[in-house]
């Protein structure tokens, strides 16, 4: 990661539906380097999609919910994954983290309401490999989920 490649990040993301050629126009090096170097950072999973960013507020869901789940430990139980499989069904679910410390899993939620919430966090429940979980509710957002202050001071180092 260097200077370039943290000013091309930087367009890309600011401005997702810039061309090769208007980027390479942009940061005054040739097109044939913008897409290489876009092609490594893809082809090296720093750059990890080109998609539209999604607001679940915008799509009806205003609240965002962080469940703690522990999960029986069991050889037999089916662990982690099966888990994971049974949260991936369940649209809601925005992502699912294995953690350390009190909890075995962290999972995003968001829902309609509140009272949404609830049918939410009972179908997370659903999973009869789930023993316990805590709940904590989404006030506001002081920092949204950002990447961007890290490339640039990756490119820094």
């Amino acid at each position: 990661m260097d200077d370039l490649d943290a000013r091309l990040i930087e367009l890309f993301a600011t401005e997702p539906r810039v061309g090769v050629l208007e980027a390479s126009r942009r940061l005054g090096v040739a097109r044939g380097t913008v897409q290489a170097r876009l092609d490594r950072l893809a082809g090296s999973g720093v750059v990890t999609g080109w998609g539209p960013e999604l607001s679940p507020a915008a799509l009806g869901h205003p609240v965002t919910g962080f469940l703690t789940l522990e999960i029986r430990q069991e050889p037999r139980a089916g662990g982690h994954q099966a888990v994971a499989d049974h949260l991936a069904a369940i649209p809601e679910v925005l992502e699912a983290h294995t953690i350390t410390g009190a909890g075995d899993l962290w999972v995003r939620v968001v829902a309609r309401s509140n009272t949404d919430l609830q049918r939410v966090i009972d179908a997370v429940l659903a999973e009869p490999r789930i023993v316990r979980s805590s709940t904590v509710i989404a006030l506001a957002t002081q920092v949204p989920y950002r990447v961007l202050p890290l490339a640039r001071a990756a490119a820094a180092d």
